[in-house]
């Protein structure tokens, strides 16, 4: 299996091409990625190759080209629309959670909507409140869409080839502060299922479970702790929704110890329903506490200062860590 490596972006990018050219069903669609190949470079090159019919430049209007691309999916089409920002969801929520999330399930199935909604999160860019927050917990919350976050360039050709190939609509997560880390990728198509986490860094004494940009930071932090003798597992679960809970459990039930890094809000959050999860499935293997690293329950701050304190960084992870392993 030949491997180069390349950016986050690019690997984004290459999955694109590749679907594009195996299945004549995908195009793609939204502001700027066309002419302009994306504001982060993700469509580059496909306009020129796949004409203005498979690459459509869209007005200013979410919910108008994503009512549009569920229209398509049902239609047999398999579009792959960007929600430029997360932070836009809300102007085409209606047409994301009452009607891409259930007609499957209303039409009994005879519906599929094979739809990719590609978006972005993450703050540390002093884009302030409207372009900075990270607000898959809302999408994860709606039956019937899967969500997908992946934090190394493997995971994310893998992950968004399996999720233009799949019949229902995927929410696909890109962290803005991972298009430029490089890795390792196979330049053949592959597939990385939906539902399946990956253990990251192997550990005995504490679990962490990390989404996107965090999981870098975990395991930052799981080599400073492992020079003072502790040992530090992560997980990441790179689909949110399906959640692979045997994968999480069974690191939980291995250490005892469980520390939840997530970019999105403390209340109702990613991070919560992972600690859930362990208090009502793995309660008496747990040895201490369980311990969430989030950013404050507050807008996200302009100032780089500020934004800079609001983002769970790796010191908080390393606190959280020795509170519970003693």
């Amino acid at each position: 299996m030949g491997e180069r490596i390349i950016t986050f972006a690019q690997a984004l990018n290459e999955a694109l091409d590749q679907e594009m050219a195996r299945d004549p069903k995908v195009f793609v669609m939204g502001e700027d990625v066309g002419v302009y190949g994306g504001i982060y470079g993700v469509t580059k090159g496909l306009i020129e190759k796949y004409g203005p019919e498979r690459v459509r430049d869209t007005p200013i209007a979410e919910s108008g080209f994503i009512g549009a691309g569920v229209g398509a999916a049902a239609m047999g089409y398999r579009p792959v629309v960007e929600l430029m920002f997360i932070d836009f969801l809300g102007v085409a929520f209606d047409q994301i959670y009452n009607q891409a999330a259930k007609i499957r399930y209303m039409f009994g199935g005879k519906a599929k909507i094979p739809l990719v909604i590609r978006t972005t999160c993450g703050a540390g860019f002093s884009a302030a409140a409207q372009h900075s927050q990270s607000l898959h917990a809302l999408f994860i919350h709606v039956p019937g869409l899967k969500v997908v976050m992946p934090s190394t360039p493997y995971d994310a050709k893998g992950l968004l080839i399996a999720s233009i190939r799949d019949d229902d609509p995927v929410i696909f997560i890109e962290h803005k502060g991972l298009y430029g880390i490089k890795g390792p990728v196979p330049e053949e198509p592959y597939e990385i299922p939906l539902g399946v986490a990956d253990v990251k860094r192997e550990g005995k004494d504490v679990t962490i479970v990390a989404t996107a940009a965090m999981v870098h930071k975990a395991l930052n932090v799981a080599k400073k702790l492992e020079e003072e003798g502790i040992s530090v597992e992560v997980v990441d679960p790179r689909t949110l929704k399906p959640l692979d809970v045997d994968t999480i459990l069974n690191s939980i039930k291995k250490t005892g110890r469980l520390v939840v890094v997530d970019e999105g809000y403390p209340r109702c959050g990613f991070a919560t329903d992972i600690a859930a999860l362990a208090a009502s499935l793995a309660f008496d293997y747990l040895k201490a506490p369980v311990k969430l690293v989030t950013p404050p329950d507050t807008p996200i701050p302009f100032s780089p200062v500020l934004e800079k304190a609001w983002i769970p960084s790796e010191e908080d992870i390393i606190k959280a860590v020795k509170k519970i392993v003693k």
